[in-house]
């Protein structure tokens, strides 16, 4: 889970990177990996979004997006 103060980290180094000083190499790693935390929960989060997913038919029938991958 991302919590705010990370967000407000990759933010706060995203504005520094774009200064004329720029980035050390240790802020780079470190903007390197929030940038990996953050995409790997924001897809988890969306993975798991829509594995809850459930699509209605027309006809009634309802079923789970999951389900439908697998056929």
């Amino acid at each position: 889970m991302i919590t705010q103060e990370t967000i407000d980290r990759i933010n706060e180094l995203a504005r520094k990177s774009r200064t004329p000083e720029g980035l050390n190499e240790e802020e780079k790693a470190e903007q390197q990996k929030l940038r990996r935390e953050y995409i790997d929960a924001y897809k988890a989060s969306l993975r798991s979004e829509l594995e809850h997913t459930v699509v209605v038919r027309p006809d009634g029938t309802r079923q789970k997006l999951s389900e439908m991958k697998k056929q």
